[in-house]
């Protein structure tokens, strides 16, 4: 799909997307968006602008001379986004924006909320903030980390919510804890994994802001406000990555607390069983001996010898019950 936006006296208006129209007939784009392109659409983009458009498997390349480069007279520049943040499976997306005069392209094949709630505000009648393709793409990006930060709030506050959970020491059964204990492993892992996610995502961003500004730009310079947004977008990407890299702490933090937990829970019945195999080892042994077949034995006479072997036998498994419970080890 290919979405063409356009800039028509004080307003951006969705031109008609008609391929077919050749691009020298059309009013000079303001941004071309690619989303799940089709052949047809990439090459009608690629003659407008004398640019190649990435395919998918060069957007995905990691190298940073593969994500951040010149061509053509544009900057192509990829970053890392999520997409799916509210489900139970963010995936990682690359993002590509091409960045020629005062033209801007995005390529995409996942269609994150930033990107929907971006083109819904430049399309009110009341905006005018996005001159050129320099401006949608800094505002995408502004949009992309304010959902960053909605989004690490959130998960900060979950994190706290099961930090809360393993340390609330809520007396309930040995199966129980183990149980709920495990669960919260499996949604530690889950954020980690995300919060790994939003990093990576994070990094790519700051990345890509630093390389465009480092670009020179000799036909024309990058206004003030421009400089100005450049460098707050910098600083809030820094900025969340150290919350991240916080928040990834934190769990690695319950994570080692609560394989710690289970490991006491696991201890404590481990302790018990052996406390069980001491007290009664030495009823044990005395029925061994009782229960030895020699014909000369001077108890098997005796009238008291049997409530005698109970009684040394019960006495016997108590007196290391009670050692055990006067040390605290029960």
């Amino acid at each position: 799909m290919l979405q063409i936006f356009v800039r028509e006296a004080d307003r951006v208006v969705l031109r008609e997307n008609d391929i077919s129209i050749p691009f020298e007939a059309a009013p000079p784009a303001l941004w071309y968006d690619l989303v799940r392109p089709s052949s047809a659409e990439c090459r009608h983009v690629e003659e407008a602008l004398g640019v190649s458009v990435p395919t998918r498997d060069e957007m995905e390349e990691i190298e940073p001379s593969a994500r951040l480069y010149q061509e053509s007279g544009a900057e192509i520049m990829t970053l890392t986004a999520l997409t799916n943040v509210d489900g139970d499976g963010p995936v990682k997306t690359p993002v590509t924006f091409i960045l020629k005069g005062r033209t801007l392209v995005t390529v995409r094949y996942a269609d994150p909320k930033p990107f929907r709630m971006f083109a819904h505000r430049i399309l009110r009648a009341n905006d005018s903030s996005c001159s050129a393709g320099e401006d949608v793409m800094l505002g995408l990006v502004e949009s992309i980390i304010d959902r960053m930060a909605d989004v690490l709030e959130r998960t900060g506050n979950e994190i706290d919510g099961i930090s809360r959970e393993v340390f609330a020491g809520k007396s309930k059964s040995s199966t129980k804890m183990t149980s709920d204990l495990r669960s919260l492993i499996e949604q530690l892992g889950q954020k980690g994994d995300f919060l790994g996610g939003v990093r990576e995502s994070l990094v790519s961003i700051s990345r890509l802001v630093a390389y465009h500004a480092a670009v020179e730009h000799p036909a024309h310079k990058p206004t003030k406000e421009v400089r100005q947004m450049v460098k707050l977008l910098q600083r809030d990407a820094s900025s969340l990555g150290d919350h991240a890299a916080f928040l990834s702490g934190k769990v690695n933090f319950l994570l080692d607390a609560t394989l710690g937990l289970i490991n006491l829970e696991q201890n404590q019945i481990i302790k018990i069983f052996t406390v069980a195999s001491v007290v009664f080892l030495p009823p044990t042994l005395v029925a061994s001996i009782y229960g030895m077949n020699f014909e000369v034995m001077p108890e098997l006479r005796w009238g008291a010898g049997y409530p005698w072997a109970i009684l040394l036998m019960a006495l016997s498994a108590a007196l290391p019950f009670y050692y055990f419970k006067r040390k605290g080890w029960l």
